[in-house]
């Protein structure tokens, strides 16, 4: 069986401004050795940035994991982690 993973990705203004348009790409930017172990969801807000001390947007989430300040290579990078 394989592993699946969630990645929820936020796509509230504040996150966006702040870098998490390029998050929206992850579909496409994902190696496909993770392809099929990664599904993708849109959030309109994950609701970290009102948490004081949760680190800078954009926020994403793996499996229910709040990751600040993503990238898609940091976003990638966390996938590899969580696969193995």
């Amino acid at each position: 069986m394989d592993k699946k993973i969630e990645v929820r990705i936020c796509f509230g203004t504040l996150c966006h401004v702040m870098g998490g348009a390029e998050l929206q790409l992850l579909g496409e930017a994902l190696p496909p050795d993770l392809k099929k172990h990664v599904e993708i969801k849109g959030s309109t807000c994950l609701e970290f940035c009102h948490q004081q001390g949760q680190g800078q947007p954009p926020f994403a989430s793996i499996n229910g994991r709040m990751l600040s300040g993503c990238t898609l290579q940091s976003l990638i990078a966390e996938l590899y982690k969580e696969l193995n």
